[in-house]
């Protein structure tokens, strides 16, 4: 190899690691951003607190969650932390759609910092799990859009939406009680899947108003942040300040998204029908997006919108390094080489698009450069195995390194 490419290659791993790892320049640039801009009134200056480091993020279906559970993931490997993740059996989930049980985490994964794997929520359980510190995060989506995504995501899947001809949400929304069957296998999916999702009752009638506002104040009280999937940047913003982290822990790439022709656009009518159908998620995110701006306008919408910038920038040169000087291109899975990076394919009728590394960058130097970059585009399947397998390797160490000690009693 010339001396040329070795420089080049040197220089392109230096620049891979500072962005993902250390974040100098953008602590730098973040510093300079305070003198002007305030941290979120009701916590101090996230320069000078120390990171928090203990959270549950419930990932919700169809909302952008498999981003958010990359970024914990990939803070998770840089801070030499702990996820909490399921025992082999159930896969990727903690054996959703049942209530979550500490019996479905894998025991070379306690005692966790984080926990961030598809469940149904059950606080109880959860505060047992975690650290009495911990900060609870979850996301919210329109529930138009949302619905949508669902009901082509789960079609060949959820027996509801398999009944209606041809596959039609025109016919669906027509008349759901034809369709729909509350106590059967996935029904979650085709109602309330975000009350499903945080425990509450589905199937509650839309008249029920106490039982929605109980729920909606239940929440609120354990999630320090509701974000949403529309706001995403913004909310990474908030969920910064609260956690006192840096810029560099917070940058991302989409991930499990559906190709253009998988997707249906929506009339005003349908979404109106969605949302009448969807009573209890509807309600939910209409209070916490105007709590979410509530939260911004705290923050100073000025500040955050000169923080989103900054997030955008950094994303980009990110991205422009670890594919090659170039912003990456969506691909079908089968367009994917690299099988670790090939998304679930949920049936033949939807296209969830994903990304490749170049070619360029997987020999000799680029190893290094091609891990970081690699945790960035990596599907929550896949992440999911990987950290299962490293953080088995450390647990099996550490007991053998107990074990001798705890055999061998002090002469």
């Amino acid at each position: 190899m010339s001396q040329k490419k070795i420089f080049l290659v040197i220089v392109a791993i230096s620049t891979v690691s500072l962005l993902l790892h250390h974040g100098g320049l953008l602590s730098w640039t973040m510093g300079t951003f305070h003198l002007s801009c305030p941290a979120l009134r009701s916590h101090p200056d996230p320069v000078l607190k120390p990171k928090h480091t203990n959270v549950c993020f419930l990932k919700t279906h169809k909302t952008a969650s498999s981003t958010m559970q990359n970024l914990l993931f990939r803070f998770a490997e840089r801070n030499n932390l702990t996820v909490a993740l399921p025992v082999q059996a159930y896969g990727h989930q903690f054996c959703y759609p049942r209530s979550f049980t500490s019996h479905f985490v894998h025991p070379h994964t306690l005692p966790p910092n984080i926990i961030t794997n598809h469940m149904r929520f059950n606080k109880a359980e959860i505060k047992r799990l975690m650290p009495n510190d911990t900060i609870y995060l979850t996301i919210l989506r329109e529930p138009g859009s949302m619905f949508e995504s669902l009901f082509t995501y789960y079609n060949q899947h959820c027996q509801t939406f398999k009944r209606v001809p041809n596959g039609s949400l025109e016919a669906f929304l027509e008349e759901p009680m034809r369709y729909y069957r509350p106590d059967e296998k996935f029904s979650m999916y085709a109602r309330n899947t975000l009350t499903f999702d945080l425990g509450g009752d589905k199937d509650r009638p839309a008249t029920d108003v106490a039982y929605v506002r109980a729920f909606v104040e239940e929440v609120e009280r354990t999630f320090s942040l509701v974000m949403i999937t529309e706001y995403f940047d913004e909310s990474l913003v908030l969920l910064r300040h609260l956690l006192s982290w840096d810029l560099d822990d917070i940058l991302y790439v989409k991930l499990n998204m559906r190709g253009m022709s998988s997707k249906q656009s929506l009339t005003p009518g349908l979404t109106a029908k969605i949302r009448a159908w969807n009573s209890i998620d509807a309600q939910l995110y209409d209070h916490f997006n105007a709590s979410l701006w509530r939260q911004l306008s705290a923050l100073g919408l000025a500040c955050v919108a000169k923080e989103v910038r900054l997030l955008q920038q950094a994303q980009e040169r990110l991205m422009r390094s670890c594919f090659g000087g170039r912003m990456p291109l969506l691909r079908s899975a089968a367009q994917i080489k690299n099988k670790e990076l090939r998304p679930l394919q949920p049936s033949l009728k939807v296209d969830i698009m994903g990304y490749d590394l170049p070619v360029n960058v997987s020999h000799g130097f680029w190893s290094l450069a091609q891990e970081l970059c690699l945790k960035l585009i990596m599907p929550e399947v896949q992440y999911t195995q990987v950290l299962l397998r490293s953080q088995s390797i450390r647990y099996r160490r550490t007991h053998q390194l107990r074990s001798p000690q705890q055999s061998h009693p002090l002469q």
